[in-house]
Protein backbone atom coordinates (compact mmCIF):
# COMPACT_ATOMS: atom_id res chain seq x y z
CA UNK A 1 0.00 0.00 0.00
CA UNK A 2 1.26 2.99 -0.81
CA UNK A 3 1.34 6.07 1.72
CA UNK A 4 1.46 9.73 1.04
CA UNK A 5 3.00 11.94 3.80
CA UNK A 6 2.04 15.34 4.03
CA UNK A 7 4.34 17.68 6.12
CA UNK A 8 2.20 20.99 6.27
CA UNK A 9 4.16 23.92 7.84
CA UNK A 10 3.22 27.59 7.88
CA UNK A 11 5.35 30.11 6.88
CA UNK A 12 8.36 31.76 8.86
CA UNK A 13 7.25 34.85 10.93
CA UNK A 14 6.85 37.90 8.37
CA UNK A 15 6.40 41.67 9.55
CA UNK A 16 3.72 43.80 7.96
CA UNK A 17 4.45 44.10 4.45
CA UNK A 18 4.79 39.90 4.49
CA UNK A 19 8.18 39.83 4.28
CA UNK A 20 10.66 37.37 6.71
CA UNK A 21 11.69 38.38 9.30
CA UNK A 22 15.28 37.53 10.75
CA UNK A 23 12.92 35.11 13.59
CA UNK A 24 10.92 34.07 10.27
CA UNK A 25 14.63 33.06 8.46
CA UNK A 26 15.77 31.26 11.84
CA UNK A 27 12.66 29.12 12.14
CA UNK A 28 12.82 28.15 9.11
CA UNK A 29 16.19 27.06 9.29
CA UNK A 30 15.88 25.06 11.87
CA UNK A 31 12.70 23.32 10.38
CA UNK A 32 14.87 22.44 7.67
CA UNK A 33 17.70 21.11 9.60
CA UNK A 34 14.50 19.08 11.26
CA UNK A 35 13.05 17.64 7.81
CA UNK A 36 16.55 16.85 6.31
CA UNK A 37 16.59 13.49 7.82
CA UNK A 38 13.00 12.82 5.88
CA UNK A 39 13.77 11.76 2.28
CA UNK A 40 11.71 14.98 0.87
CA UNK A 41 10.17 14.60 -2.63
CA UNK A 42 8.80 17.50 -3.29
CA UNK A 43 8.73 21.22 -1.42
CA UNK A 44 5.06 22.51 -2.54
CA UNK A 45 4.57 26.48 -1.30
CA UNK A 46 1.79 29.38 -1.53
CA UNK A 47 2.39 31.97 -4.34
CA UNK A 48 2.65 34.58 -1.73
CA UNK A 49 5.86 36.14 -1.01
CA UNK A 50 6.54 35.09 2.94
CA UNK A 51 5.85 31.18 1.72
CA UNK A 52 7.89 31.57 -1.46
CA UNK A 53 10.92 32.83 0.55
CA UNK A 54 10.24 30.35 3.61
CA UNK A 55 10.06 27.39 0.51
CA UNK A 56 14.00 28.61 -0.95
CA UNK A 57 14.68 28.86 2.96
CA UNK A 58 13.85 25.43 3.35
CA UNK A 59 15.24 23.75 0.46
CA UNK A 60 19.11 24.89 1.25
CA UNK A 61 18.58 21.96 3.49
CA UNK A 62 16.87 19.64 1.34
CA UNK A 63 19.88 19.55 -1.85
CA UNK A 64 18.22 18.62 -4.87
CA UNK A 65 14.61 18.46 -3.90
CA UNK A 66 12.16 20.39 -6.55
CA UNK A 67 10.73 23.54 -5.12
CA UNK A 68 6.82 24.30 -6.92
CA UNK A 69 4.77 26.73 -6.37
CA UNK A 70 0.87 25.66 -6.01
CA UNK A 71 -2.02 28.20 -6.25
CA UNK A 72 -4.16 26.30 -3.90
CA UNK A 73 -1.95 27.10 -0.93
CA UNK A 74 -2.34 30.49 -0.59
CA UNK A 75 -4.01 32.29 2.66
CA UNK A 76 -7.77 31.68 1.87
CA UNK A 77 -10.88 32.01 4.20
CA UNK A 78 -11.92 28.01 3.24
CA UNK A 79 -15.45 28.39 4.62
CA UNK A 80 -17.72 30.86 5.75
CA UNK A 81 -20.13 29.81 8.65
CA UNK A 82 -23.54 30.47 9.55
CA UNK A 83 -24.50 32.68 12.14
CA UNK A 84 -25.73 29.84 14.24
CA UNK A 85 -21.95 28.11 13.41
CA UNK A 86 -20.32 31.01 14.47
CA UNK A 87 -18.57 31.05 17.96
CA UNK A 88 -19.05 33.87 19.56
CA UNK A 89 -15.08 34.68 19.80
CA UNK A 90 -15.18 35.08 16.18
CA UNK A 91 -18.56 37.39 15.58
CA UNK A 92 -17.50 40.34 13.78
CA UNK A 93 -14.81 37.94 11.82
CA UNK A 94 -17.01 37.43 8.87
CA UNK A 95 -18.46 40.75 8.52
CA UNK A 96 -17.96 42.12 4.97
CA UNK A 97 -17.74 38.66 3.58
CA UNK A 98 -19.64 38.97 0.53
CA UNK A 99 -21.06 35.75 -1.35
CA UNK A 100 -18.67 35.81 -4.31
CA UNK A 101 -15.96 35.74 -1.33
CA UNK A 102 -17.02 32.86 0.14
CA UNK A 103 -17.93 31.07 -2.69
CA UNK A 104 -14.03 31.81 -3.96
CA UNK A 105 -12.59 30.89 -0.52
CA UNK A 106 -14.76 27.40 -0.95
CA UNK A 107 -13.45 26.90 -4.21
CA UNK A 108 -10.08 27.00 -3.33
CA UNK A 109 -10.52 24.80 -0.15
CA UNK A 110 -12.07 22.46 -2.64
CA UNK A 111 -9.00 22.43 -4.90
CA UNK A 112 -6.79 21.93 -2.02
CA UNK A 113 -8.36 18.83 -0.90
CA UNK A 114 -8.69 18.01 -4.48
CA UNK A 115 -4.62 17.94 -4.68
CA UNK A 116 -3.39 16.84 -1.65
CA UNK A 117 -5.51 15.35 0.39
CA UNK A 118 -5.35 11.93 -1.14
CA UNK A 119 -3.14 9.49 -2.19
CA UNK A 120 -3.88 9.63 -6.00
CA UNK A 121 -3.89 13.16 -6.17
CA UNK A 122 0.18 13.07 -5.55
CA UNK A 123 2.64 14.24 -8.94
CA UNK A 124 4.93 12.29 -7.31
CA UNK A 125 4.74 8.75 -9.28
CA UNK A 126 6.36 5.98 -7.11
CA UNK A 127 5.90 2.42 -5.83
CA UNK A 128 7.38 3.71 -2.32
CA UNK A 129 5.78 6.22 0.23
CA UNK A 130 5.94 9.99 -1.11
CA UNK A 131 7.04 12.62 1.59
CA UNK A 132 5.88 16.18 0.53
CA UNK A 133 6.51 19.67 2.36
CA UNK A 134 3.64 22.26 1.89
CA UNK A 135 4.41 25.93 3.29
CA UNK A 136 1.45 27.32 3.40
CA UNK A 137 -0.53 29.59 5.83
CA UNK A 138 -2.67 28.87 8.63
CA UNK A 139 -5.96 28.49 7.46
CA UNK A 140 -5.50 26.28 4.45
CA UNK A 141 -3.35 23.77 7.39
CA UNK A 142 -6.48 24.10 9.17
CA UNK A 143 -8.92 23.62 6.33
CA UNK A 144 -6.81 20.18 5.98
CA UNK A 145 -6.89 18.83 9.16
CA UNK A 146 -10.62 19.37 9.71
CA UNK A 147 -11.12 17.22 6.44
CA UNK A 148 -9.10 14.77 7.87
CA UNK A 149 -10.82 14.37 10.91
CA UNK A 150 -13.97 14.31 8.79
CA UNK A 151 -15.15 17.52 11.33
CA UNK A 152 -18.08 19.33 10.10
CA UNK A 153 -16.85 22.80 7.75
CA UNK A 154 -17.05 25.35 10.66
CA UNK A 155 -14.57 23.22 13.03
CA UNK A 156 -11.53 24.51 10.93
CA UNK A 157 -12.27 28.06 12.99
CA UNK A 158 -9.91 27.55 16.42
CA UNK A 159 -7.46 25.53 14.58
CA UNK A 160 -4.34 27.61 14.46
CA UNK A 161 -0.90 27.17 13.58
CA UNK A 162 2.62 28.75 15.09
CA UNK A 163 5.13 29.97 12.67
CA UNK A 164 7.14 27.26 11.34
CA UNK A 165 5.17 24.37 13.63
CA UNK A 166 4.85 20.91 11.59
CA UNK A 167 1.59 18.96 10.84
CA UNK A 168 1.86 15.42 9.82
CA UNK A 169 -1.13 13.93 7.81
CA UNK A 170 -0.63 10.44 6.24
CA UNK A 171 -3.20 9.21 3.39
CA UNK A 172 -3.77 5.57 2.60
CA UNK A 173 -5.56 4.52 -0.16
CA UNK A 174 -9.00 2.75 1.26
CA UNK A 175 -8.53 3.87 4.41
CA UNK A 176 -9.26 7.67 6.38
CA UNK A 177 -6.14 9.92 6.87
CA UNK A 178 -4.25 9.75 10.08
CA UNK A 179 -2.87 12.79 11.51
CA UNK A 180 0.46 11.88 12.80
CA UNK A 181 0.94 15.41 14.59
CA UNK A 182 -0.24 18.47 14.93
CA UNK A 183 1.50 22.08 15.77
CA UNK A 184 4.35 20.67 17.10
CA UNK A 185 7.44 23.13 17.36
CA UNK A 186 9.72 20.90 19.05
CA UNK A 187 12.72 21.83 16.64
CA UNK A 188 12.06 25.90 17.63
CA UNK A 189 13.53 27.08 21.12
CA UNK A 190 11.14 28.88 23.47
CA UNK A 191 12.02 32.27 22.09
CA UNK A 192 10.72 31.13 18.68
CA UNK A 193 7.39 29.01 19.57
CA UNK A 194 4.34 30.72 19.48
CA UNK A 195 4.53 33.36 16.83
CA UNK A 196 1.86 33.36 14.58
CA UNK A 197 -0.90 33.78 17.49
CA UNK A 198 -2.52 36.24 19.01
CA UNK A 199 -0.34 37.61 22.10
CA UNK A 200 -0.46 35.70 25.73
CA UNK A 201 1.16 33.02 28.29
CA UNK A 202 1.91 29.91 26.66
CA UNK A 203 2.77 26.47 27.90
Amino acid sequence: MTTRHLYLARHGAADAFGELTDTGRRQVGLLGERLAGVPVDVVWHSPLPRAAASARELARHLPDVPVIEAAELVDHVPYVPAAAETPPSWAGFFDGYDDAEAASGQRLAEALVARFAKVTGSTVRAPRPTHEVLVTHAYPIAWLVRHALDAPPSRWLGLNSANTALTVIEYRDALPPTIVMFNDMSHLPPDLRWTGFPGGVRP
